[in-house]
This record gives structure tokens, C-alpha cells and sequence, in this order.
């Protein structure tokens, strides 16, 4: 089983078609075809069921993706340890992260990291649901995962719980009504913007003030803020984004008592590419320093 074959295989697998795959990775498609077929007469049976339009994996592929994807991450690592060897001038860092998470603080980790290590190639996913974010460390899409350590348990996965982040209330521009901080019963009496259950600011949200009445519910995180500029209602959010919002004209207050949300990095037992293994030590270092 070669190296290629199971790249051919997690491409076709993720694109959902032998012609989406050959354009993704800039193969002939008969090159494509022909590495398939080698690999399932090495399997001995079908990986990929063929439809009028696509294919689906058999319940062989679908045994098979979680170990592809193994095999092609620990050759990765391979690589990159004897690059380590020679210094991290190269490698790339693969991370999923719930996006308010992905905002503060892993957007200043990456840049401090890449700092330090200017050559890594980093790719950040943000499929937001933190249920989605753990499924996608433990089936080996992405190394690296970042989520609201309140609300999600990372079982048998490796962990580092990061520090702090203080929530704020974000209001209309002339939602504050000269208040200097919000308590729980000022926000009972709010409406609210908020992005679906599973997500961090929702799960903000309902453990601050219980059951929120919720005026707008969106998936797109993107749309909160604008939202809540519009008078649609308030929401909770992050120091950072918090502050984003004040320079838009939100109106911006701390709560009564304080609400400190922490993040949780993880990654499966095990090994990491040197390119992770130096990412953690670097959230190690800021998690005991402040």
C-alpha cells in the first residue's frame, strides 16, 4: 500500500467524486482510477461504491479512513521530526477550534508561534460545534483541537486547559441605560442573539442566565454583532471580541459577579509533529504565566 493510493483515497473520500478529486490534486483522472483500483486489489474488496453521479465509501472505506488518515499524519510526523533534527523551518500545524475560541486566544498563539517558527504552514478549520471539533482530532482531520472546556470533554484525548477569558455583555448601541456592570437579573429581562446549541457563546449564554429568551438564533457567528448593532438583542461575548464590538458602537459591559470562560487544547495520545509538539509547549508557557 503506497503513500499515494491513500492520498487518492482520503481525496476522493472528502470531495465525494473521482473528477472532483483529480482537479483538487491536479492528477489525471485515469492516474487517479488506476491508484484505486491497485489499492482495493491490495484490500482484496471495494472501498468506494459508484453512483450515476459520485461515489460513496463501501463499509470497507469507511473502516479504512480513520487508518489512512493515521498513516499519512505519522508519516508527516516522521518527516518533520528529522526536519526538527535541522530545525522547525518547515512542517505545517493543522488546528480546530471553535471560532469565539479561534478569535481569543488562538489567534495570538499562532502568532507568537509563527514568530518563532516563520516557516510552519498553519491551517485553522472552525466547524464551531465543539462536539464536531473533538470528532475531528479523534478521527485524525486535525491534530490540534481548541474547545470551551466548560462544555465539552475530551475523554481519553490529551489536554491543556488555557487561561482564562473574561466575558462581557454586548448591547445595542443604546442598550446600556447608564448601567456600569449587568447582573444576572438585569440579564434575565434581555433578549438575545445567539448562535445554536453546542457552541460556546450559546452555552455562555445559557449558563449565565439559565433560559435565555431568544429573539435571533444564527450559525453564522459572523452575524451576532451586526445583529446586536441592529437592536436585535444582546449577546455574551469574550474581552476581544467584546472590544471589536464597542469600536463598532456596541454598548459593552462587565457582569455582576465576573465570568471567566476557559478554553481546552487537546490532541490524541500519542506522538505529535514536532510543529505541534511545539505549539503546545508554547500554550504551556502562556497558560502558567498569566
Amino acid at each position: 500500500m503506497e503513500r499515494r493510493e491513500l492520498e487518492y483515497f482520503l481525496a476522493i473520500a472528502e470531495h465525494g467524486s473521482f473528477t472532483a478529486a483529480a482537479q483538487a490534486l491536479h492528477v489525471a483522472q485515469p492516474s487517479l482510477s488506476h491508484a484505486i483500483r491497485s489499492l482495493e486489489t491490495e484490500l482484496g474488496g471495494r472501498v468506494f461504491q459508484r453512483l450515476p453521479h459520485g461515489v460513496v465509501l463501501t463499509a470497507a472505506g469507511e473502516a479504512l479512513l480513520a487508518p489512512a488518515r493515521q498513516v499519512l499524519r505519522d508519516l508527516s510526523t516522521a518527516t518533520d521530526s528529522v526536519r526538527r533534527v535541522l530545525g522547525l523551518s518547515s512542517g505545517r500545524l493543522d488546528v480546530v477550534a471553535q471560532t469565539t475560541l479561534a478569535v481569543d486566544p488562538l489567534a495570538e498563539l499562532v502568532g507568537l508561534f509563527l514568530g518563532e517558527h516563520p516557516g510552519v504552514a498553519v491551517r485553522i478549520s472552525d466547524p464551531e460545534l465543539g462536539s464536531d471539533v473533538t470528532s475531528a482530532v479523534r478521527a485524525g482531520e486535525c491534530e490540534l483541537g481548541m474547545v470551551d472546556a466548560a462544555e465539552n470533554a475530551v475523554g481519553e484525548l490529551s489536554g491543556l486547559v488555557l487561561r482564562g477569558r473574561e466575558v462581557f455583555a454586548v448591547l445595542p448601541p443604546d442598550g446600556a441605560s447608564g448601567r456600569a456592570r449587568l447582573g444576572v437579573s438585569d440579564l434575565s429581562t434581555l433578549d438575545w442573539v445567539t448562535t445554536p446549541r453546542g457552541t460556546a457563546t450559546r452555552a455562555v449564554i445559557e449558563d449565565v442566565v439559565g433560559d435565555p429568551s431568544v429573539a435571533v438564533e444564527t450559525a453564522h457567528q459572523a452575524m451576532v454583532v451586526p445583529l446586536v448593532l441592529a437592536g436585535a438583542g444582546a449577546t455574551l461575548l469574550p474581552r476581544a471580541m467584546a472590544e471589536d464590538a464597542a469600536a463598532r458602537g456596541a454598548a459593552v459591559r462587565p457582569l455582576r459577579p465576573r465570568v471567566v470562560r476557559r478554553g481546552v487544547l487537546f490532541w490524541r495520545p500519542g506522538p505529535l509533529s514536532p510543529a505541534a509538539a511545539e505549539f503546545v509547549r508554547l500554550a504551556e508557557r502562556l497558560a502558567d504565566h498569566r
